[in-house]
């Protein structure tokens, strides 16, 4: 009677190659449905961070002219005055107090503490008459000097003349603003970062 040959016995190396042919490889089918859930997931963490680090939010009528039309999309940056302080001269955007169910976007003129007075459209805080470049049409109206609220800003339109703003419905809380605008991106021709002109040096 003949015997079988007996197998040479496998080496460590051997039999651990052996196990890893042995695996069922995961299928293409199986492999594209993973790095689709990774990518999708990865754009889902991506997506919550932006919107809690920004918003986007929509111009919508004439009161900031000429600075933002009726139209323009802007991102707004929701940790500002987490980082940093109020100044004059920022561009903010708040719920309307009147409607919170609408966003407004107004300069911030004045900060808690502040005197600020309005005489023929000229505007003074702590006595000193701003020097605004970016309004386009000469402003009228008065306003008896007042002083801001601690914790309030005195905000204001750039089209002084058709705004709904601080001298309607008075100061706004701070902890009210949702963030300072920085950059607009539509329409493309006008894309940049919103200008924020240092009123603070000629307010104090």
């Amino acid at each position: 009677m003949t015997l079988e040959p007996t197998p040479p016995e496998l080496s460590p190396l051997d039999r651990q190659n052996v196990v890893t042919l042995e695996k069922d490889q995961p299928s293409r089918a199986r492999r594209i449905l993973s790095e689709a859930v990774q990518t999708i997931g990865l754009a889902l963490i991506l997506f919550l961070i932006i919107n809690f680090l920004s918003a986007r939010i929509r111009v919508d009528g004439r009161s900031m002219e000429p600075s933002f039309h009726d139209g323009d999309y802007v991102i707004v940056n929701r940790l500002a005055y987490r980082l940093g302080d109020l100044d004059h001269g920022d561009v903010i955007v708040f719920p309307y107090p009147l409607n919170t169910e609408e966003d407004f976007i107004k300069r911030v003129i004045a900060l808690p503490g502040d005197r600020i007075a309005i005489t023929d459209g000229l505007v003074a805080v702590n006595g000193i008459p701003l020097e605004e470049d970016y309004l386009d049409v000469i402003p009228h109206g008065d306003m008896a000097e007042i002083i801001v609220p601690l914790g309030h800003v005195f905000v204001m339109g750039d089209n002084r003349n058709d705004s709904s703003d601080s001298r309607i419905w008075g100061a706004l809380d701070v902890e009210q603003i949702i963030g300072k605008a920085v950059y607009r991106y539509w329409p493309i021709s006008d894309a940049g970062s919103v200008d924020h002109p240092a009123l603070a040096q000629i307010a104090q």
